[in-house]
């Protein structure tokens, strides 16, 4: 018996890593897909890089989920390109930003989504937060303050208001997700599958319109790297994080893997200081230490 229970207990931790460690580097991904964002695309090829990634990516998707998208209903379809449309502003305003700002600047902004999202949620269903959790949201604020202020004071960069304004869009995606009576009970693959399919419309028809280059015409001149960064996004970033957690949340809680994946703002900073050169003084230091303390301290408040 005191064997059996001994290597039962021991089995248990190495059966946890070997569903964590996917997922933590699905994180550690997505922590370096601004790095990675920022090196393969300029101010006027945004757009033709987002119809490159996601035209990549959501082919696989649909051929994995091809039984799945033949059963959603007209209303789930209709739910899903909604909610398509709202990704698709979270990513055209999460790329412009990064190409304006540092990838570090990037990844810690954009987890302050962990904070608006119970804020917004409290406000529609009308319940107060707890002290705890508004103390974590005003620490994670002013540490935004200080990493935007760490050069001095100055306005912050169009990039930095471009990464907040993706923090609160991902915040309306999140509720619309839990609110959209049309998609509750849909399969998590062909709902994102039918998202990202949306998403690459409105890029293509943005793409179209505006004038800049075509998408083929970047394709052409990628270099070696810069066609290693795009499938590092369509590949890692988007196909292999989706089936990850897909394949981790059957294996152990929704609690735990959203713990891991929100270290994605400390592997954004490491991957910007030490591939990126980027480099924070001292009060964006302590401005980025304040937004993962607050991140992490308004999760546990809130759950």
């Amino acid at each position: 018996m005191s064997s059996l229970t001994v290597s039962g207990a021991a089995a248990l931790p190495r059966r946890a890593w070997r569903t964590d460690l996917p997922v933590l580097l699905v994180a550690v991904c997505w922590g370096a897909s601004y790095l990675a964002a920022k090196d393969v695309t300029t101010a006027r090829t945004v757009l033709a890089v987002l119809v490159l990634r996601f035209a990549l990516a959501v082919p696989v998707l649909a051929v994995a989920g091809r039984r799945a998208l033949r059963s959603l209903t007209g209303a789930q379809w209709r739910g899903a390109a909604l909610l398509g449309l709202i990704l698709s502003g979270i990513f055209l305003l999460e790329t412009y930003g990064v190409v304006h700002t540092s990838a570090t600047n990037a990844g810690l902004i954009i987890s302050l989504t962990m904070i608006f999202t119970p804020l917004a949620e409290a406000a529609v269903t009308r319940t107060r937060p707890t002290p705890a959790f508004l103390g974590a949201a005003l620490l994670s604020v002013l540490g935004v303050v200080l990493l935007t202020q760490n050069g001095g004071l100055t306005r912050p960069s169009p990039g930095d208001l471009l990464m907040l304004l993706a923090a609160l869009a991902r915040t309306v995606h999140v509720l619309a997700m839990s609110r959209l009576r049309a998609v509750q009970g849909a399969d998590a693959l062909p709902l994102t599958t039918v998202q990202l399919g949306a998403s690459v419309a409105v890029f293509a028809l943005l793409s179209a319109l505006s004038g800049g280059p075509a998408p083929w015409a970047v394709a052409a001149d990628l270099g070696v790297r810069d066609w290693a960064g795009l499938l590092f996004l369509a590949v890692l970033c988007t196909v292999f994080a989706f089936f990850v957690q897909m394949w981790a949340v059957r294996r152990t809680s929704p609690s735990r893997v959203g713990l891991l994946l929100g270290t994605e703002p400390l592997w954004a900073a490491a991957a910007g200081i030490a591939l990126g050169g980027e480099r924070l003084g001292t009060a964006g230091l302590a401005g980025g230490v304040l937004v993962l303390v607050g991140t992490a301290w308004g999760r546990r408040a809130a759950g």
